[in-house]
């Protein structure tokens, strides 16, 4: 017979366990104050030590702030929150680990695709002049390397949200803000700038046209060649 063994949860797993399915039944909405850690040992009939540890793990995981002097609170639950908890250890995954960023940059390639080819059949007149407006700011900042590369993101950014899918949205700002660890250390690629403000252009023009097609090639041209500059320091 396979082992069955009954293991003993830990308190703290099991207040836990509580507080989360407060948050999930909407008892505890986004926003509001979490009970005081008086409140929770009297709810739950534990010790102080078991909540603390309770807390402390929710805040790990995002679900609730811990601030000094303040209550704590019960954060959003969106796929930008999510993926913002691990920030930091994709950013040390992608320096430690040498095939990560190769792997980044074709996960980015396929999903930039198959994003602008929503986007191009779902845009309407603001987004393009949303997209217009970007590039202009960019066409400006083309002496501050930093600011270029802020408008950069934010032109990918804009055709994320033009696909109206949270997760999308989620997913396309974290992988900016991964590359963005190695793009921020080079800021000194003369000569690109040029080159990618042409094809943002091109980008545009095809989704302006609702060319799904087209957007895709001009968006895969972009990412291969601007996918060069992005390396290890």
């Amino acid at each position: 017979m396979s082992s069955e063994k009954i293991t003993r949860q830990k308190l703290s797993d099991q207040v836990f366990d509580r507080l989360r399915a407060m948050i999930l039944t909407g008892e505890l909405a986004a926003g509001e104050v979490v009970p005081s850690e008086r409140a929770l040992m009297l709810r739950f009939g534990v010790g102080r030590p078991a909540v603390r540890e309770a807390l402390q793990q929710m805040h790990t995981m995002g679900l609730i702030t811990i601030a000094h002097g303040e209550r704590s609170r019960v954060k959003p639950l969106n796929a930008g929150a999510v993926l913002g908890q691990v920030d930091a250890v994709a950013q040390l995954l992608l320096s430690a680990e040498p095939g990560a960023l190769a792997h980044l940059k074709e996960a980015r390639r396929l999903f930039e695709s198959g994003m602008v080819r929503i986007a191009a059949a779902r845009a309407v007149e603001a987004d393009v002049v949303d997209l217009s407006d970007i590039l202009d700011e960019q066409r400006r900042c083309l002496a501050d390397p930093r600011a270029f590369i802020a408008a950069d993101m934010a032109f990918h950014t804009r055709i994320a949200a033009m696909t109206a899918n949270p997760i999308m949205l989620a997913v396309s700002q974290a992988m900016l803000k991964w590359l963005f660890h190695y793009h921020s250390a080079l800021l000194h690629w003369s000569g690109k700038e040029e080159v990618t403000l042409l094809e943002h252009a091109r980008i545009i023009e095809r989704i302006a046209a609702r060319d799904g097609d087209g957007a895709v090639a001009a968006m895969q041209a972009h990412i291969a060649r601007s996918a060069d500059v992005i390396a290890h320091h």
